[in-house]
């Protein structure tokens, strides 16, 4: 179980991942974490042709009503984009363009900071 929790430590990856790896490499956890991120570069390069199809409206307005901000956030999955400890982040992106002033942003151009 320790080698468990000391690999999730070190990879974020779930428990049941975690057991998996170290059952296959016989509880060596450099061969363990070398698994698991060979796993997660896999799961990536599925995702990536997948396209962003849910996601969420953020408006911000700042005090007085003069300035104010629509931000449209994209994300694969309704889950990510309701996710409680998700949803602060884009009331603070908001935010920051609110401070930087900008006159408008450019869809192209937002695509490149990200």
């Amino acid at each position: 179980m320790d080698l468990i929790k000391k690999l999730r430590h070190m990879t974020s990856a779930s428990v049941a991942e975690c057991r998996k790896a170290l059952e296959e490499t016989g509880e060596d956890i450099d061969k363990a974490v070398a698994l698991l991120r060979k796993r997660g570069l896999e799961l990536a390069a599925k995702k990536q042709g997948s396209g962003a199809k849910e996601g969420r409206i953020e408006a911000y307005v700042h005090m007085g009503n003069k300035v104010g901000v629509l931000l449209e956030v994209n994300c694969q999955t309704d889950f990510v984009a309701r996710n409680g400890r998700i949803l602060p982040v884009y009331k603070d992106v908001a935010m920051h363009i609110v401070a930087c002033n900008p006159s408008y942003v450019k869809e192209k151009m937002f695509r490149r900071m990200l």
